[in-house]
């Protein structure tokens, strides 16, 4: 069929309003950026905005990656992703799988527990008294047990283990494998998809640790990045000294930028790799043809 020329207007139209909204959503990263390899006398001499800076430089990059506030918040954040994204995982499909069978006693009351935590939030006094009375405040641990599984994320897990033909775990037992065998050999093998995807959420949640730091960490030296970055961004006497020990002082907005790359950069690189099982455990729960 011919297309007139009314369809073509409308569709060139889209297409710059597509390429319009895209660059107004990638300024802001692309402005990010460029301010944190500005160097600094350069960007203490202009003071505004700069769209291309004349000279790249790594000084803020230095600055920050030697500093030891700095270095400690990432490695708190690398430590909860680091270990509490496979703790969540194996929580999260172990309880899914129980749920999953109809042998298991008590999974309907289980999964209304469930249920009503997805429906009613409690707010922050009761778990916060928890955390407390188990003697976790101050400590890192209180950044990844209360948050270990997420009702929403074992349900859809449920979802995806149910889709599992049951002939496969009978063939399994006939063989010999019991439950735990039959989980690790068979049924996490198979839910690589799902576990790709929910793992990239939680390790994106736990690199971006925030309102529970504020809660049950007090100590400057415990916090993870994105509470660091917090401070940094509201006060700039937070960012570190007034300026490296050189002759070039390093300015507080440069500085501010780098930690945002920094603490981007990590999930940006993680997301590629998993790229190809996440777009399969997206769909869990989808209506299938």
């Amino acid at each position: 069929m011919k297309e007139s020329i009314g369809d073509r207007s409308i569709a060139v139209a889209i297409v710059v309003i597509l390429i319009a909204i895209g660059l107004l959503t990638f300024f802001p990263l692309y402005y990010v950026f460029v301010v944190s390899f500005t160097d600094p006398t350069e960007y203490l001499q202009k003071q505004g905005f700069i769209l291309f800076p004349l000279k790249w430089s790594l000084a803020s990059y230095r600055y920050l990656l030697s500093t030891s506030t700095f270095l400690n918040a990432t490695s708190v954040s690398a430590f909860l992703a680091i270990v509490g994204t496979p703790l969540s995982l194996i929580i999260t499909s172990g309880l899914a799988y129980s749920l999953s069978r109809t042998r298991f006693w008590g999974r309907r009351v289980l999964l209304i527990l469930i249920l009503i935590t997805m429906l009613f939030n409690p707010g922050f006094i009761p778990p916060y008294l928890l955390v407390r009375d188990l003697g976790l405040i101050n400590n890192i641990w209180s950044l990844i047990i209360p948050v270990l599984t997420s009702g929403w994320y074992v349900i859809l897990m449920r979802s995806f283990f149910d889709s599992i033909p049951a002939e496969l775990e009978e063939a399994a037992m006939i063989d010999g494998c019991n439950d735990i065998g039959i989980f690790f050999r068979i049924m996490l093998p198979l839910s690589l998809p799902a576990l790709a995807a929910f793992g990239l959420f939680y390790a994106v949640a736990y690199w971006n640790t925030f309102f529970s730091a504020v809660l049950y960490i007090n100590n400057p030296q415990q916090w993870p990045l994105q509470l660091l970055l917090q401070n940094m961004l509201i006060d700039s006497s937070t960012s570190g000294d007034a300026g490296m020990t050189s002759d070039v002082q390093i300015p507080s907005q440069t500085l501010k930028m780098a930690a945002v790359v920094i603490a981007t950069v990590p999930i940006l690189c993680v997301y590629p790799f998993l790229q190809k099982h996440f777009a399969k455990g997206v769909m869990l729960g989808s209506v299938k043809g």
